[in-house]
C-alpha cells in the first residue's frame, strides 16, 4: 500500500486524556505520521504530547476542525507556537494561509462545506475548482473527507481525485480493508484513523496498541 498512514490519537473527534501513554506504547510501530486534534486536552499536555512525537522523530499533525477566520488564525498560531509540522482541516482563508506559509508549516484544509455532526456536503465541481485555486496558491495539499459525504462518496473521491493534482489526505471513517484499499486505489497521498482504534474495529476487544498492529497488517496486505 502506497497510501501514508497518520494515527490520531482522537477519539469522538477529541484528542484522547489517555494519548501520551497510548504514543509511548505504539511509538515503536512502523508509523511515521501521527497527530491530534486542538481539543481534549489541557495546553500543557498537549505540548508534552508533541514533544515525546517530535523526540520520537515522527511528523506531527494538527487536525482543526475550526471554521471562523478568527479560531482558524488561533490554531495556526498554537500550531506555530508548538512547532507542528502540518495543519490539516479548517475553511481556507487567505489570513491563515499567509501565516502558516510565512512560519513553514504545511497546511491541508477542507473542501466543501461541514458541519457540527462530522458529515460534509457540497457540489464535486464547486470542490474540486476549490481544490484548484488552493493548488495555484501553493496550499501544500486538501483534505477530503468522502466518506461523510451526503452525496455519493465513491464520486467525491473518485472525480476529486481525477481532476486535481494536489496530494490529498482522506480523513475520517476509514474503518475496513475495503475503504483504505479504496483510498489507495485512487491515489491518496494518505489517511487518517482514529477512533476505529479506540474502538476495537480491527481486533474486537483489543487494546490500541493491539488494533493499530492489525491495521498496519492491513495496510501491508494492499497491493
Amino acid at each position: 500500500m502506497k497510501t501514508k498512514l497518520i494515527v490520531m490519537l482522537t477519539h469522538n473527534d477529541k484528542t484522547a486524556s489517555n494519548s501520551l501513554a497510548l504514543f509511548e506504547d505504539t511509538k515503536d510501530l512502523p508509523v511515521d505520521l501521527w497527530g491530534f486534534k486542538e481539543v481534549g486536552l489541557p495546553v500543557p499536555q498537549m505540548k508534552a504530547l508533541l514533544h515525546a512525537m517530535k523526540t520520537a522523530g515522527k511528523t506531527t499533525f494538527l487536525e482543526v476542525l475550526s471554521q471562523t477566520e478568527e479560531d482558524c488564525m488561533k490554531h495556526a498560531k498554537f500550531a506555530v507556537e508548538l512547532g507542528f509540522d502540518y495543519i490539516t482541516g479548517t475553511i481556507f482563508h487567505e489570513s491563515v494561509w499567509a501565516y502558516l506559509k510565512q512560519n513553514n508549516i504545511k497546511y491541508f484544509p477542507f473542501v466543501g462545506k461541514h458541519f457540527d455532526d462530522g458529515s460534509m456536503d457540497g457540489d464535486i465541481d464547486e470542490m474540486i475548482a476549490e481544490g484548484k485555486r488552493f493548488a495555484e496558491k501553493g496550499v501544500q495539499g486538501i483534505s477530503l473527507c468522502p466518506f461523510r459525504y451526503k452525496g455519493e462518496q465513491t464520486t467525491l473521491g473518485d472525480e476529486f481525485l481525477q481532476a486535481t493534482a494536489i496530494p490529498v489526505i482522506v480523513a475520517g471513517s476509514i474503518n475496513n480493508r475495503e475503504r483504505m484499499a479504496y483510498v489507495d486505489s485512487i491515489g491518496t497521498w494518505a489517511f487518517t484513523v482514529g477512533s476505529a482504534l479506540f474502538n476495537g474495529t480491527f481486533v474486537k476487544d483489543g487494546s490500541f496498541r493491539e488494533n493499530l498492529i492489525a491495521l498496519i497488517d492491513l495496510m501491508d496486505s494492499i497491493n
